[in-house]
């Protein structure tokens, strides 16, 4: 394994070319979610360039790992990290949103290669994530299964109905992250519907293994999946704290940018706190 300084600045120069990509491709479509696009890419940039077993010029590989973006309105962090991995070419994103592009405003799996799941419908992540990692123990494979999920989509029953799932098959190549940046549409988390907290204790509670960590740490993010690999007998939870909006000054921690995209001045603004200009 390379030294986790090297894969951590290799990662920081990466990652940000993607909040780059993601600015600019919202920027394009005038449509989409910059908040938790934002919140999320430092941890689907890591399972990307470093953690996942998976082959841009093989995308439907036999026993590669699998990503689901369960919070699918994401999806422009996802676009950003296939094209920083090599799965499609840069100049397709600029079709974000757009009529026979494939770019939609949720993954589909069935127009981009490397999306492993069609999401967008809340809550439904982790059940998938669970028939594919049964699926895997079944064939014998050593792949795992990653989901991110939000912390709004905690909201809903079917998470925790899977999550029980999950413990009860004891699959241990399930790895689950939330991106726990505190926003959802209509505001605080809390004040949307109180409840979530304590959310590491209800994790446990439901045999989880949980791992608590900085969201946007690449050291602590290459950690926690490594951790996760080796735990056997439970499936795994990464709680990452993260920012609405981060690597964006005036975006990070407002409710305002979670489906706005930016008008062209905070575009260009945006993009000159990058140092790339206009």
């Amino acid at each position: 394994m390379k030294d986790i300084a090297v894969v951590t600045r290799m990662l920081e120069k990466r990652t940000k070319k993607m909040r780059i990509n993601i600015i600019k491709m919202l920027g394009c479509s005038r449509s989409g979610h910059p908040g938790g696009s934002l919140s999320a890419i430092d941890i689907i940039s890591t399972l990307f360039l470093h953690t996942m077993n998976v082959d841009p010029k093989e995308p439907k590989m036999e026993g590669r790992d699998r990503f689901i973006l369960s919070k699918g309105h994401a999806a422009p962090a996802l676009y950003a990290a296939l094209v920083e991995a090599g799965f499609f070419p840069e100049e397709k994103l600029w079709g974000l949103r757009k009529i026979n592009c494939g770019l939609s405003g949720h993954p589909d799996m069935k127009k981009i290669p490397g999306v492993d799941m069609t999401t967008g419908s809340l809550g439904q992540g982790l059940s998938v994530a669970n028939g594919m990692a049964l699926a895997a123990k079944l064939k014998g494979e050593k792949s795992r299964v990653y989901v991110m999920m939000g912390d709004g989509e905690m909201q809903e029953g079917q998470i925790w109905e899977a999550a029980m799932t999950s413990s009860h098959r004891k699959l241990d190549n399930v790895c689950a992250v939330l991106d726990y940046n505190g926003l959802q549409i209509d505001g605080p988390i809390s004040r949307v519907k109180s409840g979530l907290e304590p959310i590491a204790v209800k994790w446990k509670a439901f045999n989880w293994n949980v791992i608590e960590i900085d969201g946007h740490n690449y050291k602590e993010i290459i950690e926690a999946f490594d951790a996760a690999k080796t735990r056997t007998g439970a499936p795994t939870i990464v709680i990452a704290k993260t920012v609405k909006g981060k690597g964006v000054s005036f975006m990070e921690g407002k409710v305002e940018y979670h489906g706005t995209p930016p008008t062209p001045e905070e575009e260009a603004r945006a993009l000159k706190e990058f140092g790339c200009g206009e």
